[in-house]
């Protein structure tokens, strides 16, 4: 079955917006946290379709579905779906700071990925699609 990338993709302008927006304001808390509330939602997406594709990939599907998080972006990198892996670490552990508690210097330490963060999701969504003939 096809992979629909369309959310993906969606997600990925939506942040690419924000930050453009966040750029042009900077100083802005609450653009900032919208920049990372579209962060959160685009890379679980991003890890996701990243996992769906290996499942249609690889021999054994169920086999993926016992992988970690680390080893889902190995073999991802080693199929050549995912140049940095990790960058994708670190976007992860970025990630996991949102989810626990809120202070200025860790919004602040999320926010200074997201450029690069973008850039990284659109390598991949591209990689995606073109692995699945998309």
């Amino acid at each position: 079955m096809p992979i629909d990338f369309s959310p993906l993709e969606k997600d990925i302008a939506s942040l690419n917006r924000a930050l453009v927006r966040a750029t042009g304001a900077q100083g802005d808390e609450e653009l900032r946290d919208a920049c990372i509330q579209r962060f959160e939602y685009t890379f679980e997406l991003c890890w996701k379709m990243l996992k769906r594709q290996l499942e249609q990939e690889l021999p054994n599907p169920a086999e993926v579905d016992g992988y970690s998080y680390r080893h889902l972006f190995r073999v991802g990198a080693e199929r050549g779906l995912v140049q940095d892996v990790e960058a994708w670490f670190d976007y992860r552990e970025r990630r996991n700071i949102t989810s626990h508690t809120y202070d200025e210097a860790k919004a602040a330490r999320v926010f200074e990925a997201l450029p690069a963060f973008a850039g990284h999701a659109e390598e991949l969504l591209g990689r995606l699609k073109e692995s699945s003939g998309k």
